[in-house]
């Protein structure tokens, strides 16, 4: 590690070292109690540190950090790496983030819960139906005259299962499961991801994939001993 690069991680942890506590914080909107002012400047150290050439998955984390209140640091970091790169620098959130949400939804899809479900969607949803039709619903009051179209059993068997460590990340664009057939996306930096796409679809082209690899294993060898 080059002395420039040792100097800006040291300067990036003492950054968020000196962030002010939750407690240091009013309600949004209200006067910040005195010590807040310390937040700006970290903040624009670590955006700065994210946006450099050379930037890495941890600088990625102290900028999501920079943005919570509460941080689950030892989970972020070992959970930061899946398919398409850092969840930090493809989403602007952190992996404890995402794993809330998953676990949110896997418990509303198990109890059958609907209002728990709609909890977990952000809007406009994009709903694509098994034909490759495309509705964006804008309001909450669309999205629950549709919900029994939108979360047929087969979607809510899959979001019983659904688990952080089979997502993929697109730079800018968010976390998606199944080829597609569901993406969450981030409202704000370090935020928690909401369900803004529904794709019946590619969720189809899914099971079909599945499908096919287990006929295709059926015919493998079993090796004995």
């Amino acid at each position: 590690m080059t002395p420039t690069r040792l100097l800006a991680l040291s300067t990036l942890a003492m950054a968020v070292a000196c962030a002010p506590s939750d407690a240091e914080h009013k309600v949004a909107g209200a006067e910040a109690m005195p010590g807040a002012e310390v937040a700006p400047s970290a903040e624009t150290a670590l955006v700065e540190a994210a946006e450099r050439p050379d930037a890495g998955a941890e600088d990625c984390l102290l900028m999501v950090w920079s943005n919570q209140n509460r941080r689950d640091i030892e989970f972020d970091r070992a959970n930061d790496l899946v398919q398409g790169g850092a969840i930090s620098c493809a989403t602007g959130t952190s992996a404890s983030r995402f794993d809330a949400a998953l676990d949110a939804l896997r418990e509303a899809a198990r109890a059958g819960d609907r209002t728990r479900v709609m909890e977990q969607v952000g809007l406009p949803l994009l709903f694509i139906d098994r034909k490759g039709n495309r509705v964006e619903l804008t309001t909450e009051e669309e999205v629950e005259a549709v919900y029994d179209q939108i979360f047929q059993p087969e979607l809510l068997r899959m979001l019983e299962r659904i688990d952080l460590a089979e997502m993929t990340v697109v730079p800018e664009k968010g976390g998606f499961f199944e080829l597609g057939a569901l993406w969450l996306v981030v409202e704000k930096n370090g935020g928690r991801p909401r369900l803004v796409t529904v794709n019946q679809q590619a969720l189809g082209e899914a099971a079909e994939a599945a499908r096919r690899k287990s006929k295709n294993r059926q015919g493998e060898l079993v090796p004995v001993g």
